[in-house]
Formats: C-alpha cells, structure tokens, sequence
C-alpha cells in the first residue's frame, strides 16, 4: 500500500475533521470520558477550526493518502512555545511545535506513521527550524516509542486539558 504525503489545503478541511473524529480519542489516556473527548473535538478539531488552521501562516498541515483516501495528517505550528515551562525544556531556537501526529487505526503499524512524521520533519527544516518538539501522554506507550524510535528525546513535561480532564503528556524534542 503506497502512502503519499502533500500539503493540506482549505479544501480539505472536512477530510481532516474526518480523521480527527476517528483517530482523536485512541492518543487519550484509558478512562477519558467520552464527552470530555467529544468536547475536545468541537472545540479544536471541528472542519471549521481546520479551516482556521489552514489559513494561519503559522501553521502547516500535511495528508497522508492512500488510495485518493485521507488517512492521517500532521499540524506545524512556528513560533516560540506559549508555556514557560515548554520553552524552558525545549533547547534549540528556532523551533516548532508538532502538533498533531494521526493515522487511521487499520495503518498503524504500515508504515504510513514514518512516511508522515519523514515528511513532515522535511517540511519543518525547510523552513529553517533547528528542533521540533511536541507533547505525547504519558500512558501513550505505543506513541512514545515510535517518537524515540524517530530521535525525539524526552526534555520535560507538561499538561493536556481534554474537557474537564488534565491529562500528564511528556515533551519531546528532535535537534537537528
């Protein structure tokens, strides 16, 4: 199965929301509330708020395809992490948050995950980065591995509101 990877534009916001819908809920610890998850959705992963994503400059978006299918994307966003304590753990400037790592479930373990994080980490050095960081929960083992695997080492931690919750995540960087 070949994977394709290319840049996310506005027409493809509801493919994005799509697989946001279905891919959201398996980073989530075990025992988030449904509604805490569905609520997380609404307010950040809805077609509408991909189409704000899309036209921020400081952000960018990348499909993984299969088939003429979407079935996973990851989010950029340039700029100085907001957090204090994101900023402090994370040590070479300039720098970029990976936002968002997601592949349909039926992928997982295809292939398709390294193709994407490949492409997307191209992307980010293109654009004159020296290390990308992100946030990845704790009890994610199976995320937390292919980020080591990948060279993003554990610089700190940090919290995730889903809903009502706060959830415990690691940060993760890759110098280049």
């Amino acid at each position: 199965m070949g994977v394709s990877v290319r840049r996310a534009g506005v027409a493809d916001a509801a493919a994005l929301h799509g697989v946001a819908a279905v891919t959201f809920g398996l980073a989530c610890p075990p025992g988030t509330e449904q509604h805490d998850i569905e609520a997380f959705i609404a307010e950040h992963l809805s077609e509408t708020r991909f189409g704000e994503y899309l036209a921020d400059a400081d952000r960018e978006l990348l499909l993984a395809e299969t088939g003429g299918e979407v079935v996973g994307y990851t989010m950029l966003v340039f700029g100085e992490p907001a957090d204090s304590g994101i900023a402090a753990a994370v040590t070479a400037r300039p720098t970029v948050e990976l936002s968002k790592v997601y592949v349909l479930p039926g992928l997982h373990g295809s292939g398709a995950s390294v193709t994407l994080l490949s492409a997307t980490i191209e992307a980010a050095r293109s654009r004159g980065v020296a290390s990308v960081w992100l946030g990845v929960n704790q009890q994610n083992l199976r995320a937390n591995r292919f980020y080591e695997k990948a060279g993003f080492a554990q610089v700190g931690v940090k919290t995730f509101r889903v809903g009502s919750e706060l959830h415990d995540d690691f940060v993760r960087e890759l110098v280049f």
